[in-house]
């Protein structure tokens, strides 16, 4: 008797588990990503307006934003010290430090 309770609890308990399970409505991540990376706003690249329109960011700091140029990577606002840390953390989401393209090198010809 003991095993045939046991058993309907386990039954129900498993059926009921997976009656509350959420389903997540699912996301395309590829759409998403694209429209992301397009709000960001490139450091190396943004005018004094476009920089002072980010949070903490005024005119003395937009104007050394542009006098470091260019930045290998975002993180360089906050290693060179051009926007202290609480600055850094309201915006590091919102900028992007894109590098220019290179252009290719071409190889010397060979010698015979």
């Amino acid at each position: 008797m003991k095993k045939l309770i046991a058993a309907a609890a386990i039954a129900l308990l498993a059926a009921t588990g997976t009656a509350f399970a959420k389903e997540e409505p699912k996301k395309p991540a590829a759409a998403a990503a694209p429209a992301k990376a397009e709000a960001l706003l490139d450091i190396n690249t943004a005018s004094r307006d476009e920089l002072m329109k980010l949070k903490g960011v005024g005119d003395a700091r937009a104007d050394a934003i542009i006098k470091g140029r260019p930045y290998k990577g975002k993180n360089e606002l906050l290693d060179k010290k051009i926007v202290p840390e609480n600055v850094y953390n309201d915006i590091k989401e919102k900028i992007i430090a894109k590098q220019a393209a290179e252009p290719a090198k071409k190889e010397a010809p060979k010698k015979k």
